[in-house]
């Protein structure tokens, strides 16, 4: 990660999964002041196009896209060219659509972010989802080895084609940065304050865990945006962390 001194709360990306504009509109005004990026996905995305994403951009935040693009390379470098003049902060492809996929997504984004004179978005690439568990990503998707082994494999291939980074759970983390290094960016999702519930995701940890592990960005839906004072329970994820992130 390129600023090792940024405060922990710039890290913290809350995830929009709302339905409708005007839901997301609410959360965005009720967390803006400590919440810096939010995640926008796929069903707030197609309810309401790039108007969402240029709502959060005037209440002063950033935006993370969420769509997991993964379609032929003309495709995805399509998307790619949409997504940075769109001015998102981040946006990600699935690693599995391949190298060439990734290659194009790359040259796509930063050619585009030259064009309008605006700086390019981080691109990190999608390993394997935080929903999978062992015995369902060998037996149902057909992938073969340890999740470990094909998140790993998959940030190499990520690394080697020029994307900024991954998302990846924090228990794959620390195998990541050995063999990749401190500045490939790690965004974990599936964080699950000590205080919240466990919900859909398989591999999950604590806001402190993930950053001790050695994540630099890390995601919050549900424990947030459907607590009743979406605010305080943002105070609280904070409170679970020291001042200073260092890695």
């Amino acid at each position: 990660m390129e600023n090792e001194s940024m405060n922990y709360r710039e890290r913290v990306i809350v995830a929009l999964d709302t339905d409708t504009l005007r839901k997301a509109k609410q959360l965005v005004k009720k967390l803006k002041d400590s919440i810096k990026i939010f995640k926008v996905g796929a069903e707030l995305f197609t309810a309401c196009g790039p108007k969402v994403v240029d709502m959060v951009h005037e209440a002063g935040a950033q935006v993370f896209l969420d769509l997991k693009f993964h379609d032929i390379p003309n495709t995805v470098a399509g998307a790619a060219r949409m997504a940075a003049k769109m001015g998102v902060f981040m946006f990600n492809v699935h690693i599995s659509g391949g190298l060439r996929m990734l290659q194009e997504a790359c040259i796509a984004s930063a050619e585009e972010a030259r064009k309008n004179n605006i700086a390019a978005p981080k691109l990190i690439g999608v390993t394997v989802l935080t929903s999978l568990n062992q015995e369902e990503m060998n037996g149902e998707v057909g992938i073969p080895g340890t999740v470990e082994e094909t998140v790993l494999r998959y940030a190499t291939l990520a690394q080697k084609t020029g994307l900024d980074g991954v998302v990846a759970s924090a228990k794959e983390v620390a195998a990541i940065r050995a063999e990749l290094g401190k500045s490939f960016m790690l965004v974990t999702p599936g964080i699950r304050p000590a205080w919240s519930e466990k919900q859909d995701q398989s591999r999950i940890v604590t806001p402190k865990q993930a950053f001790e592990l050695g994540s630099d960005y890390i995601v919050v839906g549900r424990p947030i945006t459907q607590a009743k004072n979406p605010a305080e329970a943002a105070q609280k994820v904070f409170e679970e962390l020291p001042s200073e992130i260092s890695h």
